[in-house]
């Protein structure tokens, strides 16, 4: 279980605040939670403090009982909380798209044999065995983000943190993704947290947070809050096209 209680985090400047306020939730593996809010509502500040890449001011994240506030802590914390980055540029460091998706494994520490075959089965898996030997920044958008999402899968990590990794995606992409996202929770048991400004995608999930300034504004069952239409609506939350669709048709009866 990733636990979340009381965080607090402000980036330091003349007039600086707190981007995070007092936030709290659990993630548990085996389930998927999405995240949602307005630009500044303070998303990818969480979710890069979830492993560590951003240090914590005040409260307390664990990652199954490791506290992040204890450095001895880092390795074991982020080998289990894999992040995939809006820009899957940001985060793709190796010459070519088979040495990206070896590159987590290497410094796993896996035997030579185990490393080929993982990244031949991923290769297959996400579509990429023809640009083997592509340069990671010669390939689409989409197809870097794939990538970006590849080479995190490949390890095996716990909880998977995706922060609005479908923005660069294409529908069938996008489609894959999610049947990927759909095997890691409910046959590989992790932890999945989804940060996206589209609402359809969340639909399904088992939990859905909406943030505001920093602080959690409601939470629960996605088909529960997004019947809230109005409230919704003034926090800039758009429902999914097909509740949409069934609130137009009822009121025209």
């Amino acid at each position: 279980m990733i636990e979340v209680k009381n965080l607090k985090y402000k980036y330091y400047s003349e007039d600086s605040k707190w981007v995070l306020n007092n936030l709290s939730f659990n993630l548990y593996c085996g389930e998927k939670v999405a995240l949602m809010g307005a630009n500044g509502s303070g998303k990818t500040t969480l979710v890069r403090c979830l492993n560590g890449l951003l240090q914590i001011h005040e409260g307390d994240i664990k990652v199954n009982g490791m506290d992040l506030k204890d450095p001895k802590n880092m390795y074991d914390v982020r080998r289990n909380v894999g992040m995939v980055f809006q820009n899957p540029g940001n985060q793709i460091v190796s010459t070519t798209v088979e040495r990206e998706i070896a590159f987590g494994l290497e410094n796993l520490g896996l035997p030579y044999r185990k490393i080929k075959e993982k990244v031949e089965k991923t290769l297959i898996e996400f579509d990429l065995e023809k640009y083997r030997m592509f340069s990671p920044h010669l390939l689409s958008g989409g197809e870097k983000q794939r990538l970006a999402f590849a080479s995190i899968w490949v390890m095996d990590p716990k909880y998977l943190i995706l922060d609005e990794t479908t923005s660069m995606l294409d529908y069938n992409l996008n489609k894959q993704l999610f049947t990927f996202l759909d095997h890691a929770v409910t046959e590989k048991k992790m932890g999945a947290l989804l940060v996206t400004q589209f609402s359809e995608e969340v639909l399904n999930f088992d939990q859905l947070i909406i943030l505001d300034k920093g602080a959690v504004l409601i939470d629960g069952k996605p088909r529960e809050i997004f019947s809230k239409e109005k409230y919704l609506q003034k926090i800039g939350i758009r429902l999914p096209a097909e509740l949409e669709l069934l609130n137009y048709i009822k009121r025209r009866l």
